[in-house]
């Protein structure tokens, strides 16, 4: 019986036949090793956004509390609040005032005596002051 292996179009054709060679493989390893990479970079940028938004989220629910607050005690000055009067008006489950991750994985503190609230002396790496990502966003 005749063998399979020089048939036209099989892949494990005699040389010269429809077979990939060895550089045509190693292209193509090389350009999915290419593509994984652009991948794992795109990752990288995504827990980035995903730190900025964290500290947006926390930011939001700690000015929401010093609006409700004002709004009970209007002739308080935000600058003259302390930790305690401001908790009872932080959405459930907070048992203090939130921290929020720096890109650099430093723990940051939230400012709650401006308004709107900053991360600890003003820490936005973004672009903008309003665009929501290390800020409260536009208020």
């Amino acid at each position: 019986m005749k063998s399979n292996l020089t048939s036209p179009g099989n892949i494990l054709s005699s040389p010269g036949g429809k077979g990939m060679t060895v550089i045509e493989l190693s292209l193509v390893l090389a350009l999915m090793v290419g593509l994984a990479s652009v991948v794992v970079f795109s990752a990288s940028g995504i827990s980035d956004w995903k730190l900025a938004r964290n500290a947006s989220l926390e930011l939001r629910s700690v000015y929401i509390a010093q609006k409700s607050y004002l709004a009970d005690h209007p002739s308080e000055r935000i600058a003259d609040v302390a930790t305690d009067d401001l908790l009872p008006y932080m959405p459930p489950g907070y048992a203090q005032i939130p921290t929020c991750e720096s890109l650099e994985g430093q723990m940051l503190s939230i400012n709650f005596n401006v308004m709107p609230p900053v991360l600890g002396a003003g820490y936005d790496p973004s672009d903008s002051t309003k665009d929501g990502l290390w800020d409260v966003g536009v208020p």
